[in-house]
């Protein structure tokens, strides 16, 4: 079954701008924005089940050189 998560991120000062451009391209990422307010980037990310969205978050996201902190919202409705 196909899940997918907000992920709220916060970066390291000067670093919001590459990290968003290296975030939008990863796989399973739909929507990338920069924001204002206590997160730097918000993402929509798609995964087939929750082990690969956790791959997607551990692995790849918070790989990204820049990022200093993640939180993740897993949508249960929509609509």
């Amino acid at each position: 079954m196909a899940v997918s998560a907000f992920v709220l991120i916060r970066t390291e000062a000067d670093k919001t701008r590459s990290a968003f451009e290296n975030l939008a391209k990863l796989k399973g990422v739909k929507m990338a924005h920069t924001v204002t307010g206590p997160f730097d980037i918000i993402l929509l990310v798609e995964a087939k089940n929750l082990h690969e969205l956790g791959d997607v978050i551990l692995t790849k996201i918070r790989g990204v050189e820049g990022i200093s902190r993640t939180m993740t919202c897993v949508t249960v409705e929509t609509g």
